[in-house]
Order: C-alpha cells, then structure tokens, then sequence
C-alpha cells in the first residue's frame, strides 16, 4: 500500500488546493475508513497551516448495509440531516477523499435508494457551490481520490497501475503541473470556437469566447478564489473552461465511464447534442445505458422540483483537455480519466462553480479516447490546429 512519505506529500498538495488564508478556517474532512492514514495526515497538515479539521468517515459495510437493508427505506434517505447541513453552512472548506474502497458497492444497491441520494445531497450542494444567492459563492473544497486493491480489482486493473495513476499523479510538484498548464493553455487566448474530432467518432464544436479558463494545477489561487472559481479535483492536471451552455453542438465518443450513482461501468457512449443541450433520447451506449439516462432524467426531476429559473441538467457545461503525465489510459475512474493526457472531456450540467451560468445536480465529465484533434478558432477568424491525435502541436 501507499507508504508514509507519499502520504505526506499528498497530504500537502491536497491542503495546498483548499488555501487556508487566516488562521482558524474550518475544515471538514471526509472519506472512507480505508483511507483514514490520509485522512489524519490531511487533519495534520491543516493545522499545521493554522485551520481547524474536522474529520467524518465511513466504511464499505456500512454502506452496503444502509443499501441492502430492507427495513430501511428510500424515503428516509431521501431527508437531510438537518445537524449535518448546519455543519456545512458553518465550515470554510470541504476535503473529500473517496469515500468508496469498493466502488461495486453502489453498483449492487437498489436504484431507488441511489436516487434518495441525489434529494438527500441537493440542500447540502446549494450551500458548498453557492447554488442559492444566500450561500454566495460557496466554499473552499478538494475531491481526491485514493487508490485500494478492491478498486483496481473493480477497474480490471493491477493495483500498482491505479496507485501510480492517482498517487504519482497527485505528486507531481505543483509548479511542474503550473508550467504544463501555463503551456497548454496559451494556445487558447482570444478563443471564439473549439472544435474537437477524432477517428472513432467524435466531431463537435463548442464557443468559450470570453470564457475565463481555468489552469487546473493542483492549486487554487487567490485570483481562482476572487472569482468564485472555489475547488478542484485530484490528481490535477486538465485545463477546462465553461462553454456557452446554449451554444455547440455535435458527437462526443467516451470509450469508458461510470454512472455517477451507480458506478455501473458504461462502455462506448456516443453523445449528441445540439445547440448547447444533450439529446438525452439520442444517447446510445454497450451496456448499462439505462443507468446514464436515469441519473440523467432523476437529476431533472430534482432540478425542477427546486423551481430553478431554468433547467439546465443536458446543458453543456465544461471543456476540458487533459495533461497529466502520469495519467495515460482510460479505467473508466473519472477522476483520472479527465487528466489523461491528450484526451478531451466534456460535461453537461452545473458549471457555476466554475464561472458559468448553469445549475444542476448534475455535472457529468465524458472523456474521449487521448489521440484527440483539436483546432481552435479565433476571434479574428484565423484557425489553428493545437492537437494532433492526442499530440500537442509545437
């Protein structure tokens, strides 16, 4: 397993991203039991930094049990704890590190007490994502992942490969991810359209003209935190911008993905959409299908019953083009996959917190092949190809 100085280093860059900026910030921290030496180390270094750490955990057989278990019922998994949301309003920033050491465990739990789970989390995302005014503009927040024997086991992979994938990944010094960033991201000033095709049937287009784009570096600045732009995920490594979410259209391939209730592994989806918005009733996929179009249409349902000013659950909402070096196949682990490099992701649903217009539930990443083509139009007309099969073009 993970030794102790990797744990340590990863400790530092995930309390690096929650940028503790005075002293006695709250933070919560969460995860599975599994991973508690992270999760204590994290607790360590936050006070270190001069927070206030609090940590929660759970383990597998607790929640295979919560599931499992007849005699409790989806509608009591449906109410938020009210103790809990408190918590949340009063804290400065949120540490997730995956909860899951099985990621099967969602995949075997009934689906209606998997969408209890998206009632029970909408109150708690108004107020970390600053969904409603009166939660403006959130909180601070971290989502890692964390590597265990079970998980590679559930990605057909060797545990060593998923270590590397997430720890090395996560260990990339931060100013090195900064310079590839930086790079990567120059090629995109004074944008008007992006379009992105490859050879298994990826084609389209999106605008982020005037789109602030974010240089996911592990970091998060004062700059990020001005603007609202408020977390990030680890291992870092993408550059990504929020589209205009009624503008694009086209078909995204994703070879691999996971429902994001289920976990259920979902293989070869093509993604139509038009004008902005996914044709959820166009989507086709190998298997598990009918998992993607309930989180989907679930999600929907959740977000008009919020009495949103507009539903934007199949709205694009982010484009992303992944560039970590240690990241270099697809498992069907989102958290990874988005950072492979050369790959291009694209997602539908929120994009608030990162600077764009919508909300929803829902913020869904679909990630192509890395062998990704991707030429940019400017705003004086001009184009230029900046990727050629998964290549950055110099």
């Amino acid at each position: 397993m993970v030794d102790k100085e990797k744990i340590k280093l990863c400790a530092k860059n995930i309390v690096n991203a929650i940028n503790i900026q005075k002293k006695g910030e709250n933070v919560l921290i969460r995860g599975g039991v599994y991973a508690q030496d992270l999760l204590e180390e994290i607790a360590l270094e936050v006070y270190r930094n001069d927070g206030i750490p609090v940590i929660t955990s759970t383990s597998d057989d607790y929640k295979e049990a919560v599931f499992q278990d007849s005699s409790i019922s989806s509608e009591i998994l449906e109410v938020t704890p009210l103790h809990y949301l408190k918590l949340i309003e009063n804290i400065d920033a949120y540490i997730v590190i995956e909860t899951d050491e099985d990621p099967g465990v969602r995949s075997r739990a009934p689906r209606n007490k998997l969408n209890a789970k998206i009632k029970y989390l909408a109150p708690i995302k108004d107020v970390l994502y600053g969904m409603k005014k009166e939660y403006a503009p959130g909180k601070k927040w971290c989502y890692a992942g964390w590597p265990s024997k079970k998980a590679a086991k559930y990605y057909g992979i060797e545990y060593e490969l998923l270590e590397k994938f997430i720890v090395s990944g996560i260990s990339i010094p931060q100013e090195t991810m900064n310079e590839i960033t930086v790079k990567l991201s120059e090629n995109f000033k004074n944008a008007k359209n992006v379009y992105v095709r490859d050879d298994l049937g990826t084609e389209f287009w999106v605008n982020i003209q005037d789109r602030a784009g974010i240089q996911d570096d592990g970091l998060l600045t004062d700059d990020q935190i001005a603007l609202g732009l408020l977390g990030g995920n680890l291992p870092a490594g993408e550059v990504f911008f929020p589209p205009h979410e009624k503008m694009g259209e086209g078909t995204l391939f994703c070879p691999l993905t996971r429902d994001r209730l289920s976990n259920k592994i979902i293989k070869n989806v093509h993604l139509k959409f038009k004008n902005g918005q996914l044709l959820i009733d166009e989507v086709t996929a190998d298997e598990n299908l009918n998992d993607l179009i309930n989180t989907f249409k679930h999600s929907e349902k959740i977000d008009r019953d919020n009495d949103l000013p507009e539903i934007r659950t199949y709205n694009v909402a982010e484009l992303g083009i992944g560039c970590n070096p240690e990241i270099t196949r697809a498992i069907g682990y989102i958290l990874t996959d988005e950072k492979i490099n050369g790959s291009v992701h694209l997602a539908f649903g929120s994009n608030k917190m990162m600077g764009g217009t919508s909300v929803s539930q829902l913020h869904w990443d679909f990630v192509t092949a890395p062998q990704a083509n991707i030429t940019v139009e400017y705003k004086n007309g001009t184009k230029k190809q900046i990727m050629e099969k998964g290549k950055l073009v110099l």
